[in-house]
């Protein structure tokens, strides 16, 4: 299983977001030492456990549900982190 299919699974288990948008930015950041061999990242979701919730509590869901990937697969997260009402 990839980085991609690593975070997915974990978003998808955890979060059951309606909309799950993935994007590996790692090829970016070629080069970036202190990335080693961690990627970049940049996920869009659409949540209904974001209702309710500030920016900063969203991203700290997120964060949170990632948490076993930041030692191996994730250096750098992008976070664009919606409810579902919001979209209209």
């Amino acid at each position: 299983m990839n980085r991609v299919e690593r975070i997915r699974q974990l978003v998808q288990d955890r979060l059951r977001p309606e909309q799950l948008d993935i994007r590996d930015d790692s090829k970016a950041h070629a080069g970036h030492a202190s990335a080693g061999s961690k990627g970049h990242f940049h996920l869009r979701l659409v949540c209904s456990q974001f209702s309710g919730l500030t920016p900063l509590q969203r991203h700290r869901l997120v964060y949170e549900t990632l948490a076993p990937l930041f030692d191996s697969d994730i250096h750098a997260l992008s976070l664009i982190a919606i409810a579902p009402e919001e979209l209209a």
